[in-house]
């Protein structure tokens, strides 16, 4: 496409981001280099793409720290020669430090982006955006939104890390001094309202659609910025950030509070109000809950129960172009199935160099999905929570499920739709793979090592047992070789926004009915009953709905399980003050290489997390400390 060609093709603009990084690298680069880059439209263009190409970097979810020190995916950390960077992934092993902070998206190390440099393109696009003779008025106000909005994205992304970071509203001149250099963090507050004032400026003049999806996918629109708008308020409204105790003594070197010293109510209302206007803004768009699913090539054999599966998945592995769910989504194609796809056949375990399944999913993961009534597995009292990990056999009335005549355990029967559409399991029907035929559709075989699914070489091992069938497209073909089906990983979806929204109303004003409601739409598009009524019939707690606190504790569950590895769970349990609690116990999986069932459904720890206080935020790099000494390192650094 012109735009992903566009985006990376220009060598010499690429270069201005590699330059010097002293203090927060927001010095141009060779400004004769500037003129040239604006010279005409189509130069001027290039450079808008330069300007997005750091939002599309965030497409590889190993660097994305809402995925890998979510607790949702395990990966084998002592592989010998790791074909990808795994620094993510060892953040919750307990060595984050300050001398080289894992994903610096400060300075742009230790396979973070920099975000700064992404900053100053931004401040460079603004700053020479008049220079084009042949850009047509309209052209122009859309590029000046969308600058915006990427400039305030970049902000954003790092005040979620770091909290309070220096804002950097303009680049500085060539002849700048060392101490106009040495810029100083703003407020959490402040930053929120710089971001949250570009956004303001931007919306207005970006288009509702993307009407050119062959060339502009990718590109921002009105309902996502405010969509995005919304997602911002909401993390400042977070306990995180909002009055946070832990952080009520974090001052700059002027004495100054960087974070707010006490809880402020009204701010979950702002993000309420923030959150309605962008759903009306993304239905008014024509966007809406993917409900049906519409299978091409045509699929035989296909029930309710799997077509409801179905619908879920493709919610997020559906193309854009033709998903009405996706408010935006990265237009790079997401790297990863083949983390995350078991091997099927006899063909795909010859050919298992090309498909290492390592994205392994822990037992804990797996628990946070409900029942078939809608409500966690610990409160149905019509489900056998106590004995859920005794063998049981795969059987008619589950057939499209888990394969008839094999032996499982009890937890994975009478799961809720979105269990069977995210988890691979031993002995569960994965759908797909090159049959269309839900008769015959591949099943799991994971027990031992001569299973076909089972651990092999330690790269081509899954050490839990479980996989995350979520990320990997249903038409993707893994047999001799693979034949895939690409998607682009959303950054926004309706139900996440509807989720939002229920989230920000409950904490302002309680479990009202409205709350509920934006709830019970994502529940029920995975056929599940109303909050209420569910809890009411099936729940050893049936009031838990009726109290703030009660259905907090839904809607955090919710967003977990309709969201899960897509990225997001890690931020929300970090805003939440969760995550410590997450990663407070080992994440378990199944004795992998036992091949009889009674002897493989027994849990063994196979990662010890350590996550402190301190981890919440990210350190600064020492170095940036000693170069600019108006810096503050975050607390308990």
């Amino acid at each position: 496409m012109k735009f992903n060609y566009k985006l990376f093709c220009l060598l010499f603009l690429m270069t201005v981001a590699g330059s010097c990084k002293k203090y927060l690298d927001v010095v141009p680069p060779d400004v004769g280099t500037i003129d040239y880059a604006f010279r005409s439209k189509n130069e001027a263009e290039n450079y808008l793409f330069t300007c997005y190409s750091s939002v599309q970097q965030l497409n590889d979810m190993n660097r994305s720290a809402g995925f890998t020190t979510s607790g949702e995916i395990i990966f084998p950390l002592n592989l010998p020669g790791n074909p990808i960077d795994i620094t993510g992934f060892t953040l919750i092993t307990g060595t984050q430090n300050v001398g080289e902070p894992g994903l610096n998206f400060w300075d742009g190390r230790a396979n973070g982006t920099a975000m700064y440099v992404a900053i100053r393109r931004c401040n460079t696009m603004l700053e020479n955006i008049d220079k084009p003779a042949d850009l047509s008025a309209v052209e122009k106000k859309r590029w000046i939104a969308e600058v915006k909005f990427l400039k305030a994205y970049y902000h954003y992304y790092l005040m979620r890390m770091y909290g309070p970071v220096p804002i950097v509203d303009v680049n500085l001149p060539v002849e700048a001094s060392t101490a106009e250099v040495k810029v100083k963090r703003q407020s959490v507050d402040d930053v929120v309202n710089y971001v949250v004032g570009l956004l303001d400026q931007a919306i207005p003049d970006l288009p509702a659609t993307i009407d050119n999806p062959s060339k502009e996918l990718g590109r921002i629109t009105a309902p996502a910025a405010a969509a995005i708008k919304a997602e911002v308020l909401m993390t400042a409204a977070s306990p995180l950030f909002n009055g946070n105790p832990d952080y009520a003594n974090f001052k700059d070197k002027s004495g100054k509070n960087l974070f707010p010293t006490s809880f402020d109510a009204t701010k979950w209302q702002k993000a309420a109000t923030a959150c309605k206007t962008a759903i009306d803004m993304c239905e008014a768009a024509g966007l809406h809950l993917n409900q049906t699913f519409i299978p091409s090539p045509a699929v035989t054999n296909l029930p309710d129960s799997l077509k409801r599966v179905l619908t879920f998945q493709t919610a997020l592995t559906q193309k854009w172009d033709i998903n009405p769910e996706l408010i935006w989504s990265l237009s790079n194609i997401w790297h990863g199935q083949e983390y995350c796809i078991p091997r099927l056949t006899q063909k795909a375990n010859q050919n298992d160099g090309q498909n290492p399944a390592y994205y392994a999913v822990p037992i804990s993961t797996t628990d946070l999905f409900y029942t078939n009534k809608g409500v966690p597995i610990d409160e149905d009292k019509t489900w056998d929570y106590a004995d859920r990990n005794q063998l049981r056999t795969g059987d008619a009335a589950n057939f499209y499920y888990i394969k008839q005549g094999y032996q499982t355990i009890k937890a994975h029967f009478d799961r809720e739709p979105r269990f069977y559409g995210s988890i691979g399991f031993d002995g569960g029907i994965w759908f797909g793979d090159g049959i269309l035929d839900a008769k015959i559709a591949h099943y799991v075989p994971a027990r031992g090592v001569t299973a076909l699914a089972g651990p092999k070489t330690l790269q081509k091992t899954n050490i839990t047992g479980y996989w995350p069938k979520k990320l990997a497209n249903y038409l993707t073909v893994y047999d001799d070789g693979f034949n895939w089906t690409d998607f682009s990983m959303p950054v926004m979806r309706m139900a996440g926004l509807y989720l939002l929204y229920a989230e920000a109303l409950n904490e302002a004003n309680g479990p009202t009915a409205d709350a509920i409601s934006y709830v019970d739409r994502v529940r029920a598009r995975a056929g599940l009953d109303g909050v209420v009524n569910a809890w009411a019939a099936y729940s050893k707690n049936p009031s838990k709905p009726t109290t703030k606190e009660g259905l907090r504790a839904i809607i955090h569950q919710e967003r977990r399980i309709e969201l899960c590895f897509e990225g997001q769970s890690g931020w929300d349990l970090r805003r939440w003050k969760e995550l410590q609690g997450v990663l407070s116990t080992p994440l378990t999986g199944w004795s992998i290489y036992e091949e009889q069932a009674i002897n493989y459904y027994r849990a063994r720890n196979v990662e010890i997390p350590v996550f402190n206080t301190r981890d919440y935020l990210w350190p600064i790099w020492n170095n940036s400390i000693v170069i600019n000494d108006n810096l503050v390192q975050n607390p308990y650094w």
